[in-house]
């Protein structure tokens, strides 16, 4: 199963359970340029040239989250590549994961712009860029 939490919940997953893990799965550009929780392992879902689907994806995970009763929590940019990706883990076998409505971005206001009406960044949680 699937558990969809806003990210203060997400966040308080993250405080609360030291053997919960949470994988970035945007592009490398979004991870360090846009930016990215603290301890936020990368892990990228899709990514350029081209938004091409990671097919190493699961191993890669598997590598920093070995433990498939442990916490996943997966965030992207809205909230949607995210989705895909717990779905993919789900058919490995991981069975607590967590998909960070919203994502880091979160949905484009009137505007078309990000940030200003969800997501990590707009309710204030630790963030970093490199």
């Amino acid at each position: 199963m699937i558990e969809n939490l806003d990210p203060k919940q997400a966040w308080a997953v993250l405080r609360e359970n030291p053997a919960a893990v949470l994988i970035d799965v945007r592009t490398a550009i979004e991870h360090g340029f846009v930016g990215h929780p603290p301890h936020a392992i990368h892990v990228a879902w899709k990514e350029f040239p081209g938004m091409q689907l990671n097919t190493g994806f699961v191993e890669q995970v598997r590598q920093h989250a070995p433990d498939k009763a442990a916490p996943v929590l997966l965030l992207c940019r809205s909230g949607v590549r995210s989705v895909d990706a717990a779905k993919a883990l789900e058919a490995d076998g991981y069975q607590h994961l967590i998909n960070i409505l919203e994502g880091f971005e979160g949905p484009l206001d009137e505007n078309k712009h990000r940030g200003t009406v969800g997501g990590w960044r707009y309710h204030g949680l630790p963030w970093q860029q490199s």
